[in-house]
Formats: structure tokens, sequence, C-alpha cells
């Protein structure tokens, strides 16, 4: 589902990533991780080609992202959700609008919308929600209305950048629950974090990225 052969990326000529090489199965949960500037983010911009790799090849969902021409992302992004941790969520907007903003974009008829996001609502359990402007949640809240919005297209692929780097432990556990959750549904995911208490004891892959390449792998 995601694969990198030899991917190198260069920051104006300083290496970020180097020689990079990894598989993830279509269905697999796995965790990235490493210390703050190793180049997580950077990965994962990768995949979802708001970067481009200077070498080496990358695959999603089918997708050669080198070779993919700028008019042809937006296909490509139907296929990845992504979690941001400072989670985007516009404010001038209601918990349902924020959500629906995607399937707007796709066109998608308004009755449609409705009864999609009313789903993913109940999925993350904020059907009663709906109607409240983000500032009046709590960070654990807008959190999952960020998963929500990065599932409401019913994406192949999920990818979270510290998902839970703004939250305390008790509500990080209820996000990693939704995260194995949406898992289980069939959707790949790939969660990059610097907490090691979140993937231990999980008995998932797990990739340890550190000095621009990744050193090993382990099970969580």
């Amino acid at each position: 589902m995601i694969q990198f052969s030899g991917v190198s990326k260069y920051y104006d000529g300083d290496v970020v990533l180097k020689d990079i090489s990894f598989t993830i199965e279509k269905g697999e949960l796995a965790y990235i991780t490493g210390p703050s500037g190793a180049g997580k983010t950077t990965l994962l911009k990768l995949i979802y080609c708001a970067e481009r790799p200077d070498t080496g090849q990358i695959v999603v969902a089918g997708w050669d992202v080198g070779k993919l021409k700028q008019g042809t992302i937006p296909f490509l992004r139907r296929n990845v959700g992504i979690v941001f941790q400072d989670f985007r969520l516009l404010f001038n907007k209601t918990v349902f609008d924020n959500i629906a903003l995607a399937l707007r974009i796709h066109d998608m008829q308004p009755r449609e919308i409705k009864e999609t996001v009313n789903n993913v609502l109940k999925d993350i359990r904020l059907k009663h929600k709906e109607h409240v402007f983000p500032q009046h949640l709590s960070g654990g809240e807008q959190q999952r209305i960020v998963i929500a919005r990065a599932m409401v297209s019913r994406p192949t692929v999920l990818l979270a950048d510290e998902p839970t780097g703004n939250l305390d432990m008790d509500t990080s556990r209820n996000i990693m629950g939704l995260f194995r959750e949406i898992n289980a549904r069939g959707t790949t995911v790939l969660i990059a974090t610097h907490n090691n208490a979140l993937f231990h004891g999980t008995g998932r892959r797990v990739l340890y990225l550190n000095n621009t390449h990744i050193e090993k792998e382990a099970v969580g």
C-alpha cells in the first residue's frame, strides 16, 4: 500500500532523508518514530505529495508519486487521509461543515453529504456536537473532528502526524483507540510519533527514524 525504495530528500543541500526503503502492507497499522527533526513529517509529506523525492521511488495505493503531474495529485489525495497535530480546523464553521468541506469540494450531492457526515460523526461519537463551533470543543474532541474530516472521503490510507502531541494521556489513549477502530475496518494507518508510550505493547511494527535514515524496525 505504501512503498519507499531508496528514497532521499534534501533541503538547500542538507540531507533530510537518505536511502529510505520500507513497505507498509495493505490493512496494516504501523508507527514511525524518532526524535524531533528526524524527518518524520517530511516522510509523511512525501507520501501525500506535499514534497517530492529527490531520488528513489514512492508508490502509494498504486500511484507512483514521483511521476504524478500536478493536476493528478488531487486524485491521489482522495485515497489518503491526513491528521495533523495542530488540527487546522476552520473556527468560523461548525463541526458538521468542517467535515463536509471535503465532500463539497468533490461535488457530492447535499443529501449524500448529510448522510455521510452524520455516519462519520456517529463513528467518532460526536453526533450531538454537529452544530458546535470548534473553539467550544475540548482538545480531544477537536482531534476527533480532524480524524473524521480525514476519513469522510473513505481513503484507503490514513496518515497521522503526532496526533496526540497536544493531548493528555487519557485523551491520547482514546484517540489511539479510534485509530485502531479505523484500521480494523480495513484502512491502512501510518502514525508518526516521538511518544514511545503510544506503541509500546501494541504488537505493531515500528520504524525507527534517526540521522536521516531508518535505523531499525521492531515490534512495539
